[in-house]
């Protein structure tokens, strides 16, 4: 019996009841075996398996795992405990997800997979929980011993829906972590600022969003029930079979989604022995940054755990709302080409495993023909050999040591204050904005062949250089985080308005506030939250011109100096040095800049690391190329990642601590030529890559 997985585990999701057809099954699973596949996860749904109370029919999923032993494939249990049996909808009313306008979720059918019993019932019911965990208990009973099982994935894509639940379960709840948090209902309601609550039954969820401090104690509750009722699946299991690893997959959400949806990657990291992502193109959008942006977040969220695409688009989405309008090259027809290239970048990100979410398409409901790299009725298709290829390749021997390099650690980090988020989802309603920082910076960086690397602010011990992005509300004690490691030595370049709100949405009367304003050695001297007139928002620093948007902060420098300036002559940059460290305040978010401009050059964030006197891993002269270095044990690899559709000649300069090594083989692609102080040149195809060996 399978104890660990392979290094590298290429597969895809399987069986979704009552896809595919049964009497395809063997056959199936043969021509997967020929093809390359390692690994087939399965959906186990609560709501097709326990038929009655007690009752259960696991005979189609006995006959997926007997088949993988035969064939030699391993199984990725799926536990579906968000679909409820219909029995238990009926039963257990009470426990059905209530939404913020009050109304309760009914039962209905799922469009990944067509059964009923969606979206589940809310296990802050503990009835509803013993339910659940009686199956769990049952289904790793029943197959903890089984030759054909690799592991258990404990909850697919980490996430809930923004609008669930409100139920009294989730209520009591929600009191319950608020009197840990608080103590006594006194200092509630002083926090709150809701002075009469005179019982902890006065206590409600808030249900309509404003920067108040019930809200932002309701959205991190959220956070906090989501990787609870996580930990609890992982340890049902584990205390059944404490030998298979646990696993899970999110939607690299993390940046855009946590607040409002409870999907924080770290956190659920943090809970699985292995980690991964769902992101496909024709979702997503073909835009090379943003498969990069999502497999880098992952692979931080992770922290050095093993991490996979758990889904990867193998072939199209036709009728969804996402890709209606837009063109065939955006990911919505996939070609072998594509997947080739959206595959090989998620390796060169770090991915060590890839599955995608459909091995053939299902065929009822709204993602019919989606998905798959397989045929409508299983048969190979040029996308699935060219999986094949990737797959076969990816196990060989050969590739042993490829797959234990690691990306280096970026040149900057881009700090993640989760808080930062949630209060932006509390004031305006949704992230965009905070997105739009965030995901801009990543962005400006990216242009340049920077790596820049999602840093949690616990985390931040690990880099030297930090990108501090929409940070208009900070936690007292995130402001004295990154103060402390300034003063220590780091070079920590922030956005405008640090630390305006602090935890509770007070606004200091006078800014930067938390005590930032030593930090950067500055005070405001002006002021706009306009983001609508801002858009266009331009200043210079160091004699270039960038843009900024969202807000404006104009200074007055105390112990910093001006090195950055508005139109209208306000000072817009300030520089400081602190303790042992260096700030460098702008007084806009550089990152919307470039989020609202996304056509044109950003030179300011290649200056940012030259101002901070960090030289790049590597530098590549042929515009859209990535290059990424890997290392460990002894070995080094260069990824050289092409995504346009025509081959392109890449001089690349590596960078001081590489600049003694030489090419010495490649693992997939073009062999690359030495040249003279630590170059070199490769052609690599379009859509495709380039894997050279150095030492």
């Amino acid at each position: 019996m399978p104890k660990t997985l392979p290094p590298f585990v290429y597969g895809a999701v399987y069986f979704r009841k009552s896809n595919p057809p049964r009497e395809d099954w063997e056959r199936d699973y043969a021509v997967a075996a020929q093809d390359g596949y390692a690994a087939f996860r399965h959906w186990f749904l609560w709501s097709a398996i326990e038929i009655a109370p007690g009752v259960y029919d696991w005979a189609d999923y006995d006959r997926q795992l007997d088949l993988a032993a035969k064939h030699g494939l391993t199984t990725i249990i799926a536990e579906m405990t968000t679909t409820a049996p219909e029995w238990a909808y009926s039963r257990y009313p009470h426990a059905r997800y209530e939404t913020r306008a009050g109304a309760r979720l009914e039962s209905t059918m799922s469009g990944s997979c067509v059964t009923g019993g969606f979206p589940g019932l809310c296990l802050d019911n503990d009835e509803v929980r013993g339910l659940a965990e009686r199956f769990l208990r049952a289904l790793a009973e029943r197959y903890r011993d089984h030759p054909g099982l690799g592991g258990y994935d404990i909850w697919n894509e980490c996430t809930y829906w923004e609008d669930v639940c409100y139920c009294p379960a989730t209520t009591d709840r929600f009191r319950q972590w608020l009197r840990e948090k608080y103590g006594d209902l006194r200092a509630l309601a002083e926090s709150w600022q809701r002075h009469s609550l005179a019982a902890w039954e006065d206590v409600r969820i808030p249900r309509q969003l404003g920067p108040y401090p019930d809200v932002l104690d309701w959205l991190a509750f959220r956070v906090d029930n989501a990787y609870r009722l996580m930990a609890w699946r992982r340890d049902v299991i584990r205390s059944v079979d404490p030998d298979h690893p646990i696993l899970a997959h999110g939607v690299a959400g993390g940046l855009t989604r946590a607040a409002g949806y409870a999907a924080d990657d770290w956190r659920a990291a943090e809970v699985a022995d292995g980690y991964g992502l769902t992101w496909v193109a024709c979702r997503k959008g073909d835009a090379p940054w943003q498969q990069w942006h999502a497999v880098d977040l992952t692979r931080a969220a992770a922290r050095g755990k093993t991490f996979w695409h758990a889904e990867a688009q193998g072939g199209p989405l036709w009728l969804q709302p996402q890709v209606v309008n837009r063109p065939r090259s955006d990911g919505r027809i996939a070609a072998p080409e594509d997947l080739r290239l959206w595959h090989m970048l998620s390796f060169a990100a770090g991915a060590r495993g890839l599955f995608y979410p459909r091995w053939r398409p299902l065929l009822d409901g709204p993602l019919f023909g989606a998905f798959g790299p397989y045929g409508m009725d299983g048969a190979r298709t040029a996308r699935s050999r060219m999986a094949s290829r990737i797959a076969k390749w990816a196990a060989a021997q050969e590739q042993a040591d490829l797959w234990r390099a690691t990306p280096v650690r970026g040149e900057i980090g881009i700090v993640v204050v989760p808080e930062s988020q949630r209060f932006a989802h509390a004031q305006q309603g949704d992230t965009g904005l905070y997105a739009a920082s965030v995901l801009g910076a990543y962005q400006g960086f990216f242009q340049h062949n920077i790596q820049a690397d999602w840093v949690h602010l616990d985390d931040i011990d690990a880099y030297d250089l930090l990108y501090l992005p929409y940070p208009v509300m900070l936690p007292r004690a995130a402001a004295q985080r990154l103060r402390q490691w300034v003063e220590q030595g780091g070079v920590l370049i922030s956005e405008g308005c640090p630390g305006y709100f602090d935890q509770r949405g007070h606004v200091a009367p006078q800014q930067p506030g938390l005590g930032l304003a030593e930090l950067f050695g500055a005070r405001e001297a002006y002021v706009e939250f306009t983001p609508d007139l801002l858009a266009n928002l331009a200043f210079t620093v160091q004699g270039r011109r960038a843009y900024g948007g969202t807000f404006l902060q104009a200074y007055r420098p105390t112990t910093g100096r001006s090195v950055g300036w508005y139109a209208d002559g306000r000072v817009a940059v300030v520089d400081h040095a602190c303790g042992q460290g260096r700030t460098r305040l702008i007084g806009t978010m550089p990152g919307a800049g470039v989020a609202a401009h996304p056509g044109e050059p950003a030179p300011l964030f290649a200056d940012l690391l030259a101002w901070a006197g960090t030289e790049p891993h590597v530098r590549c002269s042929a515009p859209g190329v990535q290059a990424r270095l890997h290392a460990g044990e002894g070995k080094v690899f260069l990824w050289v990642v092409n995504p346009q559709p025509f081959p392109a000649l890449a001089q690349l300069e590596l960078g001081a601590a590489w600049r003694h090594l030489r090419p010495v083989g490649s693992r997939w692609g073009e062999e690359a030529v030495a040249g003279e102080g630590g170059s070199l040149t490769v052609t690599v195809g379009g859509r495709d890559v380039a894997i050279i060996e150095l030492e």
